[in-house]
C-alpha cells in the first residue's frame, strides 16, 4: 500500500465521540481508533451500536474521519 500524502503529527491515537440527541440525552459513546484506510488515506473509523434512551430502540452508527489531502497521488 502506498504511503499517505500526509499525516497529522499532532493527531491523537483515538477519538472519543459522545452521541446526544437534541434534548441533550446521551445515547452512547463511541471510540474511533486511528486507521490507515485501504485507499491510502489516514484518519479514524468506528462502528457502534447505540440505544435511544426514550424508546429502547437500537441503532447502528458508522463514522469515518479522513485527513483531507492524505490520499496518495495515483
Amino acid at each position: 500500500m502506498p504511503e499517505p500524502a500526509k499525516r497529522d503529527a499532532n493527531a491523537p491515537v483515538f477519538l472519543e465521540i459522545t452521541i446526544k440527541d437534541s434534548d441533550g440525552k446521551i445515547w452512547g459513546t463511541a471510540i474511533a481508533p486511528a486507521k490507515d484506510f485501504s485507499t491510502g488515506s489516514v484518519g479514524y473509523y468506528c462502528s457502534e451500536k447505540t440505544v435511544n434512551p426514550k424508546s429502547a430502540e437500537r441503532y447502528q452508527c458508522s463514522l469515518s474521519f479522513t485527513l483531507i489531502g492524505s490520499k496518495p497521488p495515483k
